[in-house]
């Protein structure tokens, strides 16, 4: 069974970084990818990124493109997120998320498995 554990969520201010970070064990292998969405109060889960389990692609929300950015350390089992220049709008809980889908990555539907989110604030 795959479990993912999200860490590395707090409070910044605007314009500063945070790095979350995302544990995964059981992964199968027909694991695909691994994405990350966030989840704003009263608004729909939306996507952020996506990084390909070898790490050769990276897939991007606009909102946060050039601001974001997903890698993976495969040696610990772990992605990252790390957000720069961050804005009060980026403000959410943030999910990773995998998937044994080869595309639309930006869908939330596509994924298998979900961790418990890491809430992240900025404030302006």
């Amino acid at each position: 069974q795959v479990q993912l554990v999200e860490s590395g969520g707090g409070l910044v201010q605007a314009g500063g970084s945070l790095r979350l970070s995302c544990g995964v064990s059981g992964r199968s292998f027909s694991t695909v990818a691994m994405g990350w969405f966030r989840q704003a109060p009263e608004k729909e889960r939306e996507f952020v990124g996506a990084i390909s389990w070898t790490g050769a692609r990276t897939y991007y929300a606009d909102s946060v493109k050039g601001r974001f950015t997903i890698s993976r350390d495969n040696a610990k089992n772990t992605v990252y997120l790390q957000m720069n220049r961050l804005k009060p709008e980026d403000t959410a809980v943030y999910y990773c998320a995998i998937t044994s889908v080869a595309t639309s990555w930006d869908q939330k539907l596509m994924y298998d498995d979900w961790g418990q989110g890491t809430q992240v604030t900025v404030s302006s």
